[in-house]
């Protein structure tokens, strides 16, 4: 059998030099033709659209653009739009500013509620307060407080087997009179709060008015009423004693 020689194709050569030049040299990069424009004057556009004025070239990652991308390059600079970081920066920032707002309506409404609570708080003690007797009248409230209690509790002792009207009255009638009794500055303090009170309500006000006419009425003519048989008595005291004077001077 006849050998043929080996033909070798035209391109063979250059194909084997490359595949030697990639086995010793796999690193090198090996360029076809020079690229026309500039490499340091064309930069990648960098991921942030507000690029400082004083930023240099080298701060800037550089690589190989094409005409293509310089293109649409120089249309997006052209025609600004919004980016997604540019939306979501503006989401966030309403966001802020709604929680912002929240906290500060709920902080000035924290501020509000306490400042009420303390001026009520206040209130309530300097009320309390003013309620003691003076110091200078010698009233005490502890001992004078308690035989109130007992008046009541022994006028409630009394009428226990009465009717439920009487059970119902007696008791703090006997305890007011005990009271206004042995506190007379403190129940006079009480009485003076409590009608700064009835003052707001007109009616309420106009039947403690009326109510109080009737019992000091009431009042003034059982007065005048004990006055007149206190007088009778004593007249008719003085009547026996001048009959029975008379009948000892007969008797003599």
């Amino acid at each position: 059998m006849a050998f043929r020689p080996l033909l070798w194709h035209r391109n063979a050569i250059p194909t084997a030099v490359a595949a030697t030049a990639l086995v010793f040299y796999p690193w090198s990069s090996a360029y076809a033709e020079t690229p026309d424009i500039d490499l340091e004057a064309v930069h990648r556009k960098p991921i942030y659209d507000d690029l400082p004025a004083s930023a240099t070239p080298d701060s800037v990652a550089y690589a190989p653009s094409t005409p293509t991308s310089s293109l649409i390059s120089n249309n997006a600079s052209s025609n600004p739009s919004p980016t997604p970081t540019d939306r979501l920066a503006g989401q966030i920032r309403r966001g802020r500013l709604f929680l912002h707002d929240q906290t500060v309506k709920a902080e000035d409404a924290t501020n509000r509620t306490m400042t009420h609570l303390l001026h009520l708080e206040h209130s309530f003690t300097s009320t309390i307060a003013s309620l003691a007797p003076p110091k200078e009248s010698g009233e005490r409230l502890l001992p004078n407080g308690l035989y109130v209690l007992v008046a009541a509790m022994a006028g409630s002792i009394l009428v226990r087997n009465r009717n439920i009207l009487i059970r119902a009255t007696i008791p703090p009638a006997v305890g007011l009179g005990t009271a206004y009794t042995v506190l007379p500055y403190t129940m006079r303090n009480v009485g003076d709060l409590v009608w700064s009170y009835e003052e707001r309500f007109p009616t309420v006000r106009d039947t403690h008015l009326r109510v109080r006419d009737r019992i000091s009425r009431f009042v003034e003519t059982g007065k005048a009423h004990s006055q007149m048989t206190v007088a009778m008595a004593e007249e008719k005291v003085g009547d026996v004693r001048a009959a029975l004077e008379d009948w000892v001077k007969k008797g003599k």
